[in-house]
C-alpha cells in the first residue's frame, strides 16, 4: 500500500470512529430520554392519512441526536424522520435519524422501540447504530469491519434447525389494508413460518435477524428511513439481502428517500425464502373486506 493509501486509510479509520463514538453516545442519550419519558403522559398526533403518528417523544429524541451529530460534524448532511432532508456544506455525507422507531407501539401502550443512526458516504451506509431504550442494549456496525452488541461480535449467527422459520414482516404506512399483495405476501409467509413477526419497529426485526433470534426478514413497500442502520448492521453479521426477485439489494440511499422491497436472511434460508415470497404472485386472498 503507498504512503498516500495508507493515510487516507488512517484518516478513514479515524473519522469512522469519531463517528460511532458520537452515533453511540447520540442514541444512548435519545433512549434515556425516551425510557424517562415513557412514564409521564405523552402528547400523541397524526402524521398523515396513512394513520402514522408521532409523539413528543419523537421531536425530543431527535433534537438530542441532531445537536450531537452537529456539534462534531457541521458540514455533514442530515435526513431525519421529523425534520426531514437538511443540507449542509459537505453534500458527501449524510446522517440518517430514526430517532424512535416504533413510536405506533409506545402510542398504544407498547414499550418496543428503538433508536437508529446510520451515516452514508456518497449514498453507501458505513456507520449503522440501533440503540433499544427499555432494555438499554447497543448494536453498532460498521463497514468491512463487523457488527457487535451487548455480548460482543456477531458473525454468522447459528441457523437454529426447526421445522418451520420464524420470521419477521413489514409494511409501509402507504400499504392499505386492502392491498392484494401484502395480503398475499403475510398469508403466504404466515403458513410457512412457525411464527411471523409484526413488531411496527423495523430496527428490532434487524437486531433480531442479526443476533439469530429470527431466521428472516421480508419487507414490502418499506420506508427507507431505518434501512441503513438495520441492513448495515444485518450485512456486517453475515446476512444476505435481496430484492423479491433474488437480486441483491442496492443498499445506496438516494435522495428523497423512496421505499423498498427486501428479502433478508442466512445464505443458508435465504434461497428457500425467495422462492416462497415469489409463490405468493399465486395467491389470491377472497373474502376479506376491501
Amino acid at each position: 500500500m503507498r504512503a498516500g493509501d495508507v493515510m487516507n486509510q488512517v484518516l478513514s479509520d479515524t473519522l469512522l470512529d469519531l463517528a460511532a463514538g458520537v452515533a453511540v453516545a447520540a442514541a444512548v442519550e435519545a433512549g434515556h430520554s425516551i425510557r424517562s419519558g415513557l412514564l409521564e403522559a405523552l402528547t400523541i398526533s397524526t402524521k398523515d392519512p396513512t394513520g402514522d403518528v408521532v409523539t413528543d417523544l419523537d421531536f425530543l429524541a431527535e433534537e438530542i441526536i441532531l445537536r450531537h451529530i452537529r456539534h462534531a460534524f457541521p458540514e455533514h448532511g442530515i435526513l431525519a424522520e421529523e425534520s426531514g432532508v437538511l443540507d449542509n456544506a459537505d453534500d458527501a455525507w449524510c446522517w440518517v435519524i430514526d430517532p424512535l422507531d416504533g413510536t405506533n407501539n409506545i402510542a398504544i401502550g407498547l414499550p418496543v422501540c428503538t433508536v437508529g443512526i446510520a451515516l452514508c458516504h456518497n449514498g453507501t451506509p458505513i456507520l449503522g447504530v440501533v440503540h433499544e431504550p427499555i432494555a438499554d442494549r447497543t448494536w453498532t456496525a460498521i463497514r468491512g469491519r463487523g457488527a457487535h452488541g451487548p455480548n460482543g461480535p456477531l458473525w454468522h449467527p447459528t441457523h437454529r434447525p426447526a421445522a418451520a422459520p420464524v420470521l419477521a414482516w413489514l409494511q409501509g404506512y402507504p400499504v392499505t389494508r386492502a392491498d392484494s399483495t401484502a395480503r398475499a405476501l403475510r398469508l403466504t409467509l404466515e403458513s410457512a413460518s412457525r411464527r411471523l413477526i409484526q413488531l411496527w419497529s423495523p430496527l428490532l426485526c434487524w437486531v433480531m435477524l442479526s443476533n439469530g433470534d429470527i431466521d428472516g426478514f421480508v419487507g414490502y413497500r418499506a420506508g427507507l428511513i431505518d434501512l441503513p442502520a438495520g441492513a448495515l448492521l444485518a450485512r456486517e453479521s453475515g446476512m444476505h439481502i435481496t430484492d423479491f426477485h433474488g437480486t441483491p439489494l442496492d443498499e445506496r440511499l438516494e435522495l428523497p428517500a423512496g421505499e423498498v422491497d427486501f428479502i433478508a436472511a442466512s445464505s443458508e434460508t435465504i434461497p428457500d425464502l425467495t422462492l416462497l415470497v415469489k409463490s405468493a404472485a399465486e395467491v389470491t386472498v377472497t373474502g376479506l373486506p376491501g
